[in-house]
């Protein structure tokens, strides 16, 4: 198993708490996503039992059931209240879902993986650009990390091209950790704070 992210530098006890303290205290993204609560577990459920969905992301539990997915909910509540981790969920304004993020945070590596999809009907043209980079900005400087990294399934194309038109620099391939103890072979790539100033000039 490959233990991410690859690079590492000690973050400071304090930028650390800084970290901690502003994910706990997270509300709401820049695209109007909010911390899913059990209130969300429907919802989350319809739409991530579609397939084309949820089969690509390693972090799911499998399969997908009602039950699955309020101990997914639960499981991030409690790694809000630590400062570790968040799952956020957009509507649609109809009760249903639009995306969700799912945030993992490593605070003494000031370092976080975003993870998360939106409904089929709402990708392509520059949804998923624009989401992305509002996304990474925020967590830069709202957040406080000093590195993002990503994974993505071998055969996702579309995520692949995403991260490198960003600016995130591909770092080869590494094997991944499913919840159900299994393993999944995914591309990995990192931005740094320097990386993202280079890609925004």
């Amino acid at each position: 198993m490959t233990k991410i992210p690859f690079t590492r530098r000690q973050a400071s006890a304090e930028h650390a708490e800084a970290i901690r303290n502003a994910v706990r205290t997270t509300e709401t993204m820049p695209c109007g996503a909010r911390i899913a609560t059990q209130a969300d577990t429907d919802a989350l459920t319809a739409l991530l039992i579609d397939p084309q969905i949820s089969d690509p992301i390693y972090s799911l539990p499998k399969p997908i059931t009602r039950d699955a997915v309020s101990a997914f909910i639960d499981r991030h509540l409690q790694e809000r209240a630590r400062g570790e981790g968040l799952l956020m969920f957009l509507d649609d304004g109809e009760k249903t879902a639009a995306g969700y993020c799912d945030i993992q945070f490593w605070p003494e590596w000031a370092a976080c993986e975003l993870g998360g999809a939106v409904r089929t009907n709402r990708q392509g043209a520059h949804t998923g650009f624009d989401g992305a980079v509002a996304a990474f900005g925020w967590l830069f400087d709202e957040i406080g990390v000093d590195l993002i990294c990503e994974t993505a399934a071998r055969n996702n194309i579309r995520t692949a091209k995403l991260l490198e038109h960003i600016g995130f620099r591909y770092l080869g391939e590494i094997e991944s950790e499913t919840p159900g103890g299994g393993v999944r072979a995914s591309h990995y790539w990192e931005m740094t704070r320097a990386d993202r100033t280079v890609a925004r000039k």
